[in-house]
C-alpha cells in the first residue's frame, strides 16, 4: 500500500467519527486553531521566508509572490476567518425540509457531510487554514495537497492545526497534508475514488484542467476569473471610477479582480480620460480597442486574446461598447461565469444585467473584489465554484455538505 493510499484510508476511517462529534467539539477546535495561528506567527513566518526565498530564486512573478507571502494581516485574517466559521450554525444534521405523507410517513431531508474531501491547490498557504477549518466545521475529513512553492508554509500551518485540535477530541486523520511535492502523488490522489468523495482543485487553469481531465473522483471546478466591470451610460461616474479602480488595483493577482473594463459610448468621452489617468498613475497597463484609443491617445492596442485573458496582474483590457446589449454580449462570449459587475443608476439596466448575465456572482454598483467567502459572511471559502452542479460561487460550510432523506413510519407497506 502506497503512502497516498495509507493517508486516504486514514481519512476514510476518520470521516464517520468526525461527522458525529457534534458542534461543541468542532467549535472549540476551531477557536483553538485560530488562537494557535496568532500564537505561532514566528514559526509561520520562518517557514514562509524559506518558500519566498526559493520562489524568488526560481524567478516566480511578482503576482505569484504576493499570493505566496504571509503577512501579519493575512495571519490575522486567517484567524478571524476561522473564528467566523466557528460562530456559524452547524450545518450537519440540519433538517432542510420535512413533511408528512398521507400514509403517515414522515419524510425529512437532512444535511450531512460529503465525507472525505481532497484538495489540490497552488501558491496560497492560507488555503491550508481555510480548507481545514471549513472541512472541520462541515464534518468532512480532508486531505490537503499544496503546491511545491508553498510546501514549508503549508506543513507549518498543518502542524499548528493538528497540534491545536487533536487534544480537543477531533479524530486523528481528520486533517492531513501530503508532504511530498512529487506530482505523481497528486495524480495518485486523483484516482483514490474508493476513499475520497469529492476533489476540489484551487489554482491556475493548468492545474484545474489537469484535475478535471485525470480525476476518477467527482470534481467541483474552480474556473478562471475573467471578470468584467461594465460602466453603463446611466452610471454615477465618480462611483464608476472608484469601482473600476478598486476591482483591478486593490489586489490584481486574485480570481475576483476585474480583467476587462467595458464603458458605454454615451459617457466614454467624460469617463475614459479620468479613469485611464488614474489607472496609469497606479502602474496599470491598459490594452484598449480602437474607440477607446481615439478618446485617450497612446493606449496600447488590445488583441482578441486580451478579451479572453485572466491577467492576474496590473493589466486592464478596455473596450467602448454601444450600451448594455453589447456589454452583455461581450461578457457572454468572453466571461468565465465567475463575477460580473455593472455600475448604473438605471434600475431597468441593473435588472437586465442581473437577469441576463450568466455568472456565479453578479454585482450592481459593487467591486468584483467582494466575491469571497469571508466578505459574504461565510468566514472563509473553499473556492469560487463556477460550475452549476452542487455548488456555485463562494463555497462555505453549507456548500461542503450534501443531504440524505430520513423517513420514519409505523409499519407502512407499499401496495
Amino acid at each position: 500500500m502506497t503512502e497516498i493510499e495509507l493517508i486516504c484510508k486514514k481519512a476514510k476511517a476518520a470521516a464517520p467519527r468526525l461527522a458525529t462529534i457534534g458542534a461543541a467539539i468542532k467549535n472549540s477546535a476551531l477557536m483553538a486553531m485560530a488562537d494557535a495561528f496568532e500564537a505561532s506567527r514566528a514559526a509561520i513566518f520562518e517557514a514562509n521566508k524559506i518558500d519566498l526565498a526559493a520562489a524568488e530564486a526560481n524567478g516566480i512573478s511578482g503576482a505569484m509572490l504576493k499570493r505566496l507571502e504571509l503577512t501579519d494581516k493575512k495571519i490575522d485574517q486567517m484567524a478571524d476567518g476561522v473564528r467566523q466559521i466557528a460562530q456559524l450554525p452547524d450545518p450537519v444534521g440540519e433538517t432542510i425540509e420535512g413533511y408528512l405523507r398521507p400514509n403517515g410517513m414522515e419524510v425529512r431531508r437532512v444535511r450531512v457531510p460529503l465525507g472525505v474531501i481532497g484538495i489540490i491547490y497552488e501558491s496560497r498557504p492560507n488555503v491550508t487554514a481555510d480548507a481545514a477549518a471549513l472541512c472541520l466545521k462541515s464534518g468532512n475529513a480532508v486531505i490537503l495537497r499544496g503546491g511545491s512553492e508553498a510546501i514549508n508554509s503549508n506543513l507549518a500551518i498543518a502542524k499548528i492545526i493538528n497540534d491545536a485540535i487533536t487534544p480537543i477530541g477531533v479524530p486523528e486523520g481528520a486533517i492531513q497534508i501530503i508532504e511530498t511535492t512529487d506530482r505523481a502523488a497528486a495524480r495518485e490522489l486523483m484516482t483514490m475514488k474508493p476513499y475520497i468523495d469529492c476533489l476540489i482543485p484551487r489554482g491556475g487553469k493548468g492545474l484545474i484542467q489537469t484535475v478535471v481531465q485525470n480525476s476518477t473522483i467527482p470534481v467541483i471546478e474552480h474556473g478562471d476569473g475573467n471578470c468584467h466591470v461594465y460602466v453603463d451610460g446611466a452610471a454615477d461616474l465618480k462611483m464608476a471610477e472608484e469601482i473600476a479602480f478598486n476591482a483591478k488595483v486593490q489586489n490584481p493577482s486574485v480570481c475576483n479582480a476585474a480583467e476587462t473594463l467595458l464603458v458605454s459610448e454615451h459617457i466614454a468621452d467624460r469617463f475614459l480620460p479620468v479613469i485611464c489617468k488614474r489607472l496609469a498613475d497606479a502602474g496599470v497597463e491598459i490594452r484598449a480597442d480602437e474607440k477607446a484609443r481615439a478618446i485617450v491617445p497612446g493606449l496600447k492596442e488590445a488583441t482578441d486574446d486580451d478579451w479572453a485573458t485572466e491577467f492576474l496582474d496590473l493589466i486592464y483590457a478596455l473596450k467602448v461598447v454601444s450600451g448594455i446589449d453589447e456589454a452583455i454580449e461581450h461578457i457572454g462570449k468572453y466571461g468565465t461565469k465567475h463575477t460580473e459587475a455593472i455600475v448604473t443608476e438605471d434600475y431597468t439596466a441593473a435588472r437586465r444585467f442581473t437577469s441576463e448575465v450568466d455568472a456565479a456572482a453578479v454585482f450592481v454598483n459593487v467591486s468584483t473584489r467582494f466575491t469571497d467567502g469571508y466578505e459574504f459572511g461565510k468566514g472563509a471559502e473553499m473556492g469560487i465554484s463556477t460550475q452549476k452542479l452542487h455548488a456555485r460561487g463562494p463555497m462555505g460550510v453549507e456548500e461542503m455538505t450534501t443531504y440524505k432523506y430520513v423517513v420514519t413510519g409505523s409499519g407502512q407497506l407499499r401496495g
